[in-house]
């Protein structure tokens, strides 16, 4: 069943974009990300243009954190203060994340800038947190009644001045750290389409020291207002935003969303690491190829088969 997408300029089958949704969806649920990392070089992959692809995708990533905030914010998994110092952030990078992308799509470069830029992010990332579960199992597995270890190390960005206490996650930290990584996801969210969170996620996770079950939730809390305000200035300053191809993803990422939230419940938090970082990775070698492959045209870097 095909259907039109206006902005896209092209014809994709229905029930492929609702499983991407719902496949957005779920790991919005399970890992408290927006599931856009995953969604957004999909929709390339089956001939999206990625301009469109991104701004789109953010719509979607939208939906998903409110499907998957009200689940956590029931269980008590939110803290609320942490996630309004990564929203201040998140709405000054996301701002200015945009405008960069009106540039380099002025002077035709956010393709393959969209390209390299998710390869770069998604190996690193995905890399070091393999290492990290893959340490932590063999770790238990030598001596299981070890006392678990320290997520994170305290660098010198933990001595900055303006500390708050976060009750919820039991630390007392600097605010400028949220505040900086929260600008740097705005950024990310604008030029790639995501919420951010494969990124958020460890970065709370190894760099902050916040539990994982709190994570997730205050994740999915700043994820849903940057991915916001990145839309709105999408749809005004470039016309990127296909209503038809966003509301597609909404429709599967409202239905996946509940159900990797249970998933999430039941796993514990080392588990959910590891598949995580097996998922980036696969993301990020699949965008590899593409990139490394001979173009169908030797005179067209942007041509692909389109999946049906």
């Amino acid at each position: 069943m095909e259907i039109y997408l206006p902005i896209a300029e092209l014809s994709m089958n229905v029930f492929l974009l609702l499983g991407l949704g719902a496949a957005a969806g779920l790991l919005s649920g399970m890992f408290g990300v927006g599931g856009g990392f995953l969604a957004t070089p999909l929709l390339i992959f089956v001939g999206i243009p990625p301009a469109v692809a991104v701004a789109s995708q953010a719509n979607q990533v939208v939906a998903n954190s409110i499907s998957s905030l009200q689940v956590q914010w029931r269980r008590g998994n939110v803290d609320l203060r942490m996630g309004l110092v990564l929203l201040a952030g998140g709405m000054l990078g996301s701002s200015g994340g945009v405008w960069l992308f009106t540039y380099l799509k002025r002077i035709g470069q956010i393709d393959f800038v969209i390209a390299v830029l998710y390869v770069v992010m998604l190996s690193t990332i995905g890399l070091l947190m393999l290492f990290e579960s893959l340490r932590s199992y063999f770790r238990r597995r030598r001596n299981p009644e070890a006392p678990r270890g320290k997520l994170h190390t305290h660098y010198m960005v933990h001595r900055l001045p303006l500390k708050l206490r976060f009750y919820k996650s039991k630390l007392y930290i600097s605010a400028l750290l949220p505040l900086g990584l929260g600008f740097l996801i705005g950024i990310l969210s604008a030029i790639l389409g995501v919420g951010g969170g494969f990124v958020l996620v460890p970065a709370m996770i190894y760099l902050l020291g916040m539990p994982t079950a709190v994570v997730i939730g205050t994740s999915n809390f700043q994820i849903l207002f940057v991915a916001a305000n990145v839309t709105f200035l999408q749809a005004a300053t470039n016309g990127t935003v296909d209503v038809v191809l966003a509301l597609l993803l909404i429709l599967g990422g409202v239905v996946g969303a509940p159900i990797g939230a249970r998933i999430a419940a039941k796993l514990p938090g080392l588990a959910l690491r590891a598949l995580m970082s097996i998922l980036i990775l696969a993301v990020a070698a699949e965008l590899l190829t593409e990139l490394l492959r001979t173009p169908s045209s030797l005179y067209s870097l942007g041509s692909r088969e389109v999946l049906r």
